[in-house]
């Protein structure tokens, strides 16, 4: 799995990855901020998804999320696959990385499609919806940064 360092800071975690990256040698400070906004919520996003698919496991009428759960998991992939890929600058593949984000993206938005049909009666899944929709919209502003 991928990682970037995480630092505690009161309530809130806070994201080293505007720091890594922009000490990259083959970055040197010129980062695309979209982009590491993008990578930030990817991995938020991962880790939201893989949560509600656990909780959805664990409700009484599990059958009826079964969809919910499978689009928790792949979103989870995806997201942690794009995050992965756009962090990584040594020979960077921007084709790759807009194809990941597009496909990011769309996942997102299916699997916040399918939460929000949840969220009325399982907290989790409204989480879930909302922080999908906020990776579906960095994945869609970092997109147009490569354009």
């Amino acid at each position: 799995m991928f990682y970037l360092a995480y630092a505690l800071v009161g309530p809130e975690v806070k994201m080293h990855v505007q720091e890594m990256i922009s000490t990259h040698p083959d970055v040197r400070g010129n980062t695309n901020d979209s982009l590491i906004r993008c990578i930030e919520e990817c991995l938020d996003c991962a880790q939201v998804c893989s949560v509600c698919a656990d909780a959805c496991l664990a409700e009484e009428h599990v059958m009826g999320l079964r969809q919910c759960i499978r689009l928790n998991l792949d979103c989870a992939d995806i997201c942690q696959a794009t995050a992965a890929i756009g962090a990584r600058r040594t020979g960077s593949n921007e084709e790759l990385i807009q194809s990941l984000l597009q496909v990011c993206g769309d996942a997102c938005a299916a699997c916040a499609g399918e939460c929000e049909r949840h969220a009325d009666m399982h907290e989790h899944c409204r989480i879930c919806a909302e922080t999908c929709r906020s990776c579906e919209r960095a994945c869609q502003a970092a997109l147009k940064t490569f354009h």
